[in-house]
């Protein structure tokens, strides 16, 4: 196998390859850009016009994305996966990835659309490379692009497989995407209705990608991800990658949730009344307190079918603790 193949190797390692070109049998071009990113280049007569962005490790710890970028990666420089699609992996945080470690000071997953600029240290900087790696791979015309950031959550999920679908004022979501998730084993979707700082959030705004963060079950080390079935989306990256993906517009089974709110943490007084062990879309009565902070703010639920995402008391100050969702239909696709 071609050494550029074993990306997160070098990754893990902290080291640069020799070669930063090599060539699979068949005319597919791998090409080592930076730490932890290799772009995939099929030869020209069969390229498709597609460009696909596959992030993992934003969050360092969270293995199984990454594992699963690094067979398809694999696959490909086997001569085993033949490419169609022009494809960049991308590790997102090569040091926290090495620590195991969510991240070391900023969470990078926020620090997307200009949050960068307001920050100093290494993973600031990488924030600002990851948007540039994007932005020149995202830059020829005419072209589709497709940005899926894979993760997994920190906690359990009563919805393990869900993604989230960023918003842009005057685009509308897409049916054809939603039912390529619901395909790749995706179980609900939340729409959001506000612009936001994380990576996809970037390259939808920004790039006109169609981008989704992926969740895909509880955060595991390398080598303890047998619990995480990733075997639909997995078939249907591949599908995407060579270029033969079934034609599919069935939304049956998809959940689809918009966001009603979400609880911003303003001090070191935020408390948030729920277990710790809260797992994600749980639901909430109506009138429940769910969190408090200074000057007497409250949040208490007004929503009909509540449910939480994301909840997390010990984020910095000024940052998001929690989404509350509730349920939606598919009225507003394009």
């Amino acid at each position: 196998m071609l050494a550029l193949g074993k990306l997160l190797e070098l990754t893990l390692a902290g080291r640069e390859p020799a070669q930063k070109i090599q060539l699979t049998v068949d005319g597919v071009q791998l090409r080592w850009l930076s730490e932890g990113a290799l772009e995939v280049r099929p030869p020209e007569a069969r390229d498709n016009g597609s460009d696909v962005l596959l992030s993992s490790g934003i969050h360092g710890n969270e293995t199984a994305p990454i594992e699963l970028a690094d067979r398809l990666l694999q696959g490909i420089a086997r001569g085993e996966i033949k490419p169609r699609t022009r494809i960049l992996f991308l590790f997102g945080n090569p040091e926290a990835m090495r620590r195991g470690e969510r991240y070391l000071e900023l969470d990078v997953n926020r620090l997307f659309n200009g949050r960068h600029e307001q920050s100093i240290g290494p993973e600031a900087m990488r924030a600002a490379e990851l948007e540039q790696l994007a932005r020149t791979f995202f830059s020829v015309p005419g072209r589709s692009r497709l940005h899926y950031d894979l993760h997994t959550a920190i906690r359990g999920s009563k919805i393990e497989q869900f993604a989230l679908y960023p918003w842009k004022d005057g685009r509308q979501h897409s049916r054809a995407e939603l039912a390529r998730l619901r395909a790749a084993g995706m179980e609900a979707v939340l729409l959001q209705n506000k612009t936001s700082i994380t990576f996809t959030a970037f390259t939808y705004e920004q790039l006109e990608a169609e981008s989704f963060t992926l969740e895909l079950g509880k955060a595991r080390p390398f080598g303890h991800n047998q619990g995480v079935d990733v075997s639909r989306l997995e078939t249907r990256l591949k599908q995407i990658i060579e270029g033969n993906e079934p034609t599919t517009e069935s939304l049956d089974g998809l959940k689809l949730f918009s966001v009603s709110r979400e609880v911003i943490k303003h001090s070191d007084a935020f408390v948030l009344h729920l277990p710790a062990d809260v797992e994600n879309f749980s639901e909430l009565e109506k009138g429940y307190l769910l969190a408090e902070d200074i000057a007497k703010t409250r949040w208490v639920i007004e929503e009909e079918g509540a449910r939480i995402i994301f909840p997390n008391p010990k984020v910095k100050n000024g940052l998001r603790a929690g989404i509350l969702i509730v349920p939606t239909t598919d009225a507003g696709l394009a």
